[in-house]
């Protein structure tokens, strides 16, 4: 903050101790301490202050920001799903017979599938643990 070199201390100190004197030194450096304290602390929270309205104003710019692009991604999502909404969605291969082939024969067709029996086998029984299962 200042630039004081060793020279202008010196004199500063030799200055203080001939007007103040050396009796009243010790008391006038607490006063000046408590001063420069005071002044530091009043910095700090002006300091503060400024850094925090900075960093409010960074995010309302960015909130901003981001809700433009937000715009800008729902308005191309939009477009997408209404150009998607024109073309015809296949769901499976093109049959033979709309290509003009002929029907494949029947040997080429996969056996259909028959579900096998299965063979029905009496659960084992548990033993239970509270003895006898006696409904009264």
């Amino acid at each position: 903050m200042f630039d004081i070199g060793a020279a202008e201390l010196l004199v500063i100190i030799i200055v203080a101790v001939v007007v103040i004197g050396p009796k009243d030194l010790p008391l006038a450096m607490r006063v000046a301490g408590r001063w420069i304290g005071k002044m530091r602390r009043v910095s700090a929270h002006f300091r503060s202050g400024i850094d925090t309205m900075v960093r409010e104003a960074e995010l309302e710019d960015m909130e901003k920001k981001w809700k433009a692009q937000n715009e800008e991604i729902m308005r191309r999502s939009a477009a997408l799903t209404e150009a998607e909404a024109g073309v015809p969605v296949m769901t499976g291969p093109p049959s033979l017979e709309k290509a003009g082939a002929e029907t494949p024969p029947a040997q080429f067709a996969p056996p259909p599938i028959k579900p096998q029996p299965v063979d029905a086998q009496p659960l084992p029984e548990t033993p239970s643990k509270g003895g006898d299962n006696v409904q009264g």
